[in-house]
């Protein structure tokens, strides 16, 4: 119900479902001959196509999550296991085609392959089951798995958790692999997701070692106009709100300690 409920949240709030709302409640309005509330809803409207697509606030809003953990300064000398968390795949055209597409978190892909060449004896957890309601596709495990083979990782080191649906199944259905672990524990996510993911294993009772990925941001800035590439812009926008929102909702049901968790 969890699941369900996040999804048909998210899909009403986000950004650019909150633009069609307004420009759908704007042309009701106009067609009532309600033109004050109609030129509101428009304004409104086109100032979060504004904010979002043509100012860096995307940016913004995504660097304190992905300066809140940074990788080792030291490699560790015992590595058990390597997590990635799913997230980093395209799941219909992989399904359809049996490929493994990226999308524009694909460095956690290219992250643990190179730690798992640093790491060999490591095992490779791979958890992500399918994140669309409607299921239509092969959990993103199995797409991931397909992504190592091809680079000639073992089988034998790849353990599939393609069951978990959000974060909290990540890190819920991975435990029981991770439990008898006594070396240590590398996850390996996107910078951004990092917080909310270690929080969750720190609830979890599972001691492991961030190894974020993946950074939108340049580092701390102030706030301007960019025009550069808006759809870029309202990307992260978009990731960003996403990711704080997570962050208050699972603080707020008790699913982690504090947003985000200190390091």
């Amino acid at each position: 119900m969890f699941f369900i409920a996040s999804k048909v949240f998210w899909l009403l709030v986000q950004p650019l479902s909150l633009l069609l709302l307004l420009l759908c409640v704007g042309l009701a309005l106009l067609w009532w001959r309600r033109r004050r509330l109609a030129a509101s809803a428009f304004a409104l409207a086109a100032l979060i196509l504004g904010v979002t697509g043509f100012t860096n606030l995307g940016y913004i809003l995504i660097q304190p999550l992905e300066d809140r953990f940074e990788r080792p300064v030291a490699m560790p000398d015992d590595v058990e296991a390597i997590v990635m968390l799913g997230g980093a795949t395209l799941a219909r055209p992989s399904s359809a085609r049996q490929t493994a597409e990226l999308n524009d978190a694909g460095d956690r892909l290219t992250a643990t392959l190179w730690l798992a060449g640093r790491y060999p004896q490591a095992k490779i957890v791979l958890s992500g089951g399918s994140g669309l309601l409607s299921g239509e596709t092969e959990s993103e495990a199995v797409t991931a798995a397909r992504f190592f083979a091809a680079f000639g990782i073992s089988e034998d080191r790849l353990i599939l958790e393609g069951d978990s649906r959000n974060t909290d199944e990540n890190v819920a259905l991975s435990r029981e692999f991770l439990d008898d672990s006594e070396g240590a524990i590398l996850l390996v996510t996107s910078a951004f997701h990092m917080p909310r993911a270690i929080g969750l294993f720190m609830a979890q009772d599972l001691d492991v070692i961030p190894w974020p990925t993946d950074y939108r941001s340049p580092g701390p800035m102030g706030f301007w106009i960019d025009i550069a590439n808006p759809v870029q812009n309202i990307s992260v926008s978009t990731v960003a709100i996403k990711e704080w929102i997570g962050l208050a909702i699972y603080r707020w049901t008790g699913r982690i300690s504090e947003p985000p968790p200190a390091q």
